[in-house]
Order: C-alpha cells, then structure tokens, then sequence
C-alpha cells in the first residue's frame, strides 16, 4: 500500500513530511501539488493515491508526516548512498539535481568542508550557500582547491598569475566577508614542462 512512499530518496521523504505538516500539502493530494512540491518527474499519481488510502483510514496528513519521519528515524543507521548524477533523464528513478545536492552539502556542513572544482561560473551565485553557511557558523572550516590555468604561449610570471588570480576572485567572485583557505596546484603554471590542471570535482563534508 505504501511502496513508493519508501521508494522516494531520504530528501524528498523529508521534503514531503514537511509539507504534509505544514499544510502545503493536504487532500486530496493533487499529482500537480506533489510534482511543485517534490519536483518529481513521474509516479506522483501514486504517491497522491498512497496518501489518499492513508487519509481513507484514519490517518490524516500530520499524522502522516509524523509516521513518514518515526519511519527514516528508526532506519537511519543504515547507511545508504544516494544517486546522483548528471546528463539524460531516466525513466522509473528520481533523479538528484547536482547543484541542489551540492548546496545541501554546503548548507548542512558543521564542522570542515574540502571543496575541489576545475572550473567555476558566476562567483556570487555559485559561492553564495558556503559564504552564508560560514557567516552562520564562525567555527567552520573551509579549504577551497581550484584551478589557476596558464594559457597557451602565455610567459607571465607564476606569481604574477597567482595575485591576479586572487584579486579577481576576491574582489569579483567571493561573496561574502568569511573567507576560505584557497589553494591550488602549481604545476598547471610551470613553463616547459608538462601542464598540470586541477581537474578533480569533489566535496567532503565533516570529514
């Protein structure tokens, strides 16, 4: 009777137990209610039908999100990974948005978070969930490892490029008033030799 209600990822379970309780969602459970809510892009029409049997006997949206929660509590010492990925949709599974798993990493981080990217886009808006995370939460500890490419031909010095690089994103890119420990692979700046990149796209959260 309630499969798909189990089927969905922790997130959208716990998205969803939130809107049962608040009242953002309530019955008759509209699929169009459950696709704005959860982002869900099938299979709404059976969570809706799952949560009208639950109102049927007795259980009323509240109380739903209560016994959706009790349930992730007492099996959440099981560890399980969640799928992530980007490129085509797949049909039957719920995919996760990587920017959005990205920014609840950075949103829930207590304690340390080691970010690694080769490239980034729009500063303020890519860096703004860590610069906000840090401002609320003075003990965090951020170390940021990015790239700084030499372009081809180019015979500046390295550390010409590296203050460059800094003022730039200081001024331009970084956000907020909390800064981060920023460092970077000096290979990709040698001359002559084999050009180094920072390629790796990683983050660790309270590691």
């Amino acid at each position: 009777m309630i499969d798909d209600l189990f089927v969905l990822p922790d997130h959208l379970r716990r998205r969803l137990a939130n809107a049962l309780e608040s009242g953002l969602l309530a019955p008759p459970y509209a699929a169009a209610s459950l696709r704005s809510v959860l982002g869900l892009r099938e299979g709404d029409e059976k969570i809706a039908a799952e949560l009208l049997e639950l109102e049927r006997r007795g259980v009323t949206a509240p109380a739903a999100a209560a016994w959706i929660r009790a349930v992730d509590e007492a099996t959440s010492r099981i560890p399980r990974p969640d799928l992530v990925w980007s490129g085509p949709e797949v049909p039957g599974l719920h995919a996760r948005d990587t920017r959005r798993v990205y920014e609840e990493l950075l949103g829930a981080a207590e304690r340390s978070l080691w970010i690694s990217t080769f490239a980034f886009f729009d500063g303020p808006r890519a860096f703004d969930v860590l610069a906000r995370r840090m401002e609320a939460r003075a003990a965090l500890s951020v170390t940021l490892l990015l790239n700084i490419q030499r372009k081809s031909g180019d015979t500046t010095a390295a550390d010409t490029l590296v203050r460059r690089f800094a003022d730039r994103f200081w001024k331009t890119e970084w956000p907020g008033m909390s800064r981060p420990r920023v460092y970077y692979d000096p290979r990709s700046l040698e001359i002559g030799g084999p050009a180094g990149v920072l390629h790796a796209k990683a983050v660790v959260a309270d590691d």
